[in-house]
């Protein structure tokens, strides 16, 4: 399909470039080119499906670094907890009694509302099951995708075969939208030397398959203040400083490295993380809704760390929602810090669309609007009272926009969503699909 988005403000998020009555075009999976309305009209015209954007922001779609995707099914289930009460008393009691199509499920209804929300690309780490899975979901929603396998020391066998069987089935699929991940869930679930078995088979999958679409490692970090104690506690090992030291002395860390959370950081920690290039997915929202801490992400910022935006799963934040993340985000540190000119909205956004891009080592082809990249692209409806007058399409993207200011989506080319309709799943009966797997799900736990 060929596209031409007219009249449109466009925020590449490419050096900053921002163009008035722009337009973008599209060939196939990837934008043809990006410039003013009258340029590009009589270029693109005849055989093109037009999309009037006057009015309106065209952005690269949004990125979410950090998700459980299929724990939309557990929303609103537990909250007002503490992270190790609300994972052990009654998150993980409930996730023993999901079977694989509560997943799928789950998984399904995170997608519809990602896309609804503008999002286009979504990091997720769960339970992988051959027959129903987060893949399958993400790629009958249309949705782009880094898909993990969540890996624990008490089912190694279990877990390499899931491994395997993920990147077989699903890495480089769905024309390419999808990617797998090797996800460690924590260094107090993962004893030293597992965790070094999954390195090397991330490395192993990484040489043979990933040239062209990396393997990238995903692991929950130094989400709360404890967490060396955790670690010592559970396998007995001593842990000389910080959480990042600890994994860094394992050989596990480098530039395809998505640490998630972060909140607890030494300063020698963030200088592990700089010379590594590890890439760190900052979740506000989960971090602050579990009392867990903030994330030093001014500091890491600093050390030319890529911070990227997450959302954690819809069970702990309880959204899909990355406008809030971002909003939460600018205020967030604002706020710690004291000084109003930390975190501005330019950065932000750029922390949602191409620093996301970076952390999921693929920058090359999403996160910003330009020629040959893929066409991941959002389109905001900026006639809402909320979003009138305009004086920064940037500030009011980060300070002001809603998921239903969203209007039009297009993933790899294809839209998506036109005027606020799906066109690739029934929201009705998605939604209608993960009430019925509530009910059974709860009546398995009793």
């Amino acid at each position: 399909m060929n596209l031409l988005i007219t009249d449109g403000t466009v925020l590449t998020m490419h050096n900053g470039k921002i163009i008035k009555e722009g337009a973008v075009a599209v060939e196939g999976q990837k934008i043809a080119a990006v410039g003013r309305t009258q340029e590009l009209r009589s270029r693109y015209g005849r055989g093109y499906e037009r999309i009037p954007a006057k009015g309106k922001l065209v952005i690269p779609g949004l990125i979410n670094t950090h998700q459980h995707a299929a724990m939309s099914l557990l929303r609103g289930y537990a909250d007002d907890l503490p992270l190790k009460e609300w994972l052990e008393k009654w998150i993980w009691p409930l996730e023993k009694h999901m079977i694989p199509h509560d997943i799928y499920v789950g998984a399904l209804l995170t997608a519809t509302e990602s896309i609804m929300s503008g999002v286009t690309t979504v990091n997720t780490m769960y339970h992988y099951t051959p027959s129903w899975n987060e893949a399958k979901a993400f790629a009958e929603s249309g949705l782009r995708g880094v898909v993990g396998h969540v890996c624990f020391s008490w089912r190694k066998k279990e877990d390499e075969k899931m491994l395997h069987a993920l990147f077989n089935e699903w890495h480089g699929a769905a024309e390419g939208r999808m990617r797998t991940s090797v996800d460690p869930h924590s260094p107090y679930t993962v004893d030293p030397e597992y965790m070094q078995t999954l390195r090397g088979i991330t490395n192993e999958l990484s040489q043979k398959h990933g040239s062209n679409a990396p393997v990238i490692w995903h692991m929950h970090v130094a989400e709360t203040v404890d967490e060396t104690k955790k670690i010592r506690e559970a396998f007995g090992v001593t842990v000389k400083g910080g959480v990042a030291e600890y994994l860094e002395s394992l050989g596990v860390l480098d530039e395809q490295t998505v640490a998630a959370h972060c909140v607890a950081l030494s300063r020698r920690d963030i200088e592990i993380m700089g010379r590594r290039k590890v890439k760190v997915s900052h979740n506000p929202i989960s971090n602050l809704k579990l009392a867990s801490g903030v994330c030093p992400a001014v500091a890491l910022l600093e050390k030319g760390i890529t911070v990227s935006l997450g959302t954690d799963s819809p069970c702990s934040n309880n959204t899909a929602d990355m406008f809030d993340v971002m909003k939460t985000t600018a205020l967030l540190h604002k706020g710690v810090s004291g000084i109003p000119t930390q975190m501005p909205a330019q950065q932000v956004l750029e922390m949602a669309t191409i620093d996301g891009a970076e952390a999921l080592s693929w920058d090359s082809e999403i996160g910003s609007i330009a020629a040959g990249k893929k066409a991941d692209l959002a389109i905001i409806d900026l006639r809402k009272p909320h979003l009138c007058p305009l004086h920064s399409a940037v500030s009011h993207l980060v300070y002001a926009a809603k998921p239903a200011d969203v209007e039009t989506v297009i993933i790899d080319g294809r839209i998506v969503m036109d005027n606020r309709q799906l066109k690739t799943v029934d929201p009705e009966e998605v939604m209608a699909m993960a009430e019925k797997a509530k009910e059974a799900l709860l009546k398995r736990l009793l």
